[in-house]
């Protein structure tokens, strides 16, 4: 019996995935948008795996698709993917955009499948609200992304800030969005509440429950100070 992690359950869904495009891609057929995500991101966490070097795999992950090997639409819906590679120093965030390159045919110039149309003007996301902002100094040696899910206070323990003051908070920015704090520079953040039931599995492993329970905020500063987490 092979026990598997969610993360590893992902890892295997997308690969049975890549496979059916491959498949697909051998008989001449033209992929799907699914399809098209699973093969790219499949292949650049395979590079990964294998340490290739991070510009190496961004500059492969753009030859394998062109518009001549995708439906038509497949390429407008894509215009970045994101993919949570596990390279050897840890787990890092790469960022595809546009993807999938123009071959002999050409992007469409008019509507598409999945195509959103806005209203005009500007759209506020946490503008009404309790919210909070920090000042944080990444004190390690390299660039350190933190992105929009993250449970703030759980943050990587290089960056340094008052950890206390933003538990239960993560960053205003809207799903699949970050910061980047690159090293020395001091940077303000606004954060807001974490909605929903307010309960925090995983990430750093300093919460692992809700955040309201008695006692959880104390227990999680106590885990964070004991394990080197700057600020706390």
């Amino acid at each position: 019996m092979v026990n598997l992690t969610p993360t590893e359950m992902d890892r295997l869904t997308i690969f049975t995935a890549a496979e059916m495009a491959r498949r697909n891609q051998k008989l001449g057929i033209r992929l799907s948008h699914p399809e098209a995500v699973a093969l790219i991101t499949d292949e650049v966490m395979l590079a990964a795996r294998r340490d290739m070097p991070y510009a190496e795999i961004r500059d492969m992950a753009s030859r394998l698709l062109t518009t001549d090997d995708v439906e038509p639409g497949v390429a407008e819906m894509t215009p970045m993917i994101y993919i949570e590679c596990a390279f050897a120093e840890g787990t890092k965030l790469l960022v595809l955009f546009e993807p999938i390159a123009i071959g002999n045919l050409p992007l469409l110039e008019t509507t598409y499948p999945g195509q959103v149309f806005t209203p005009e003007g500007e759209i506020e996301f946490f503008e009404d609200g309790e919210s909070v902002t920090v000042d944080v100094t990444n004190t390690g040696d390299r660039d350190i992304q933190v992105r929009s899910h993250t449970h703030f206070f759980e943050s990587n323990r290089a960056l340094d800030f008052d950890r206390a003051a933003t538990w239960g908070f993560k960053l205003d920015r809207p799903a699949g969005m970050g910061v980047r704090f690159e090293p020395g520079v001091p940077q303000s953040v606004r954060l807001v509440p974490i909605a929903g039931n307010r309960i925090v599995q995983g990430q750093a492993g300093l919460v692992n429950g809700p955040l309201e329970a008695e006692g959880a905020k104390a227990r999680g500063l106590e885990l964070a100070q004991a394990r080197g987490y700057k600020g706390a």
